[in-house]
């Protein structure tokens, strides 16, 4: 493949999920590549090994995404390590379902640090350093377009507002070639969403498709926009959610 060939590309929340089949199809397509993990040491380091098994440089670096300086010092660590990054994933997130009502100022507060405030430091820290023509691409949420349910609230302010950030910073740096995008994934047999989980039949009634994506669906359409292909299309967000929004 090789289309990201000596690239360096730093996924946040890379350890499992979406953000390991990311992580693992960047250094499948070439790329070097550092991701961050809060919880388990193993599954990073489960992923690390297997980019170096492609012949790839990998590191995994503990960062909580709630802590503003350990996302700042994790994308310096990478850089330090493996130089200028290339390719920005902002992966990293949490997914919670709480009635307005209930919802505390400390929720509120939670949802946005990990959500959108990392998503700001990691994105502003990468942009000062980022040679020409650099990849930024942001994962959001089809929830962020149309919401099939209620208890969405903080999630969908969340990933609306990366929706705005995307398209300011598009315009922000595009005099340099970077591109900067957002991707919206529906249903993902992931830890937070299985495909097998109590909501998974009502997930599918709502598509026009009724196929529960696989991460390597969501980490192709990465690599596509990371690669040369994907030079022109910038401040845009793709859908990709078995019709779930038409």
């Amino acid at each position: 493949m090789d289309k990201l060939n000596n690239k360096v590309a730093l996924v946040t929340g890379g350890s499992r999920g979406m953000g390991a089949a990311i992580a693992k199809r960047l250094a499948q397509e070439g790329a070097n590549v550092a991701l961050t993990y809060v919880n388990s040491q193993e599954k990073a380091d489960n992923v690390i090994r297997e980019i170096e098994r492609l012949g790839r440089r990998g590191m995994a670096i503990a960062a909580d995404n709630r802590d503003p300086v350990a996302v700042r010092l994790a994308v310096e660590h990478a850089i330090a390590e493996l130089g200028p990054i290339d390719i920005l994933v902002n992966n990293a997130g949490i997914f919670e379902v709480q009635p307005l009502e209930t919802i505390t100022l400390d929720d509120f507060q939670r949802n946005i640090d990990i959500n959108v405030k990392a998503v700001f430091i990691a994105t502003q820290v990468v942009a000062s350093q980022m040679k020409d023509g650099g990849r930024i691409i942001t994962i959001g949420s089809n929830l962020a377009e149309r919401l099939p349910m209620q208890g969405l609230s903080l999630y969908a302010l969340s990933k609306s507002a990366l929706i705005g950030f995307t398209k300011a910073i598009a315009r922000d740096l595009g005099a340099r070639g970077i591109t900067a995008n957002i991707i919206h994934p529906g249903p993902t047999d992931t830890d937070m969403n299985p495909a097998d989980s109590d909501f998974a039949d009502m997930q599918r009634s709502k598509m026009s498709i009724p196929y529960y994506a696989e991460p390597r669906d969501i980490a192709g359409l990465v690599a596509w926009l990371a690669s040369e292909e994907g030079r022109y299309v910038t401040g845009t967000g793709i859908t990709i959610d078995s019709g779930t929004n038409v």
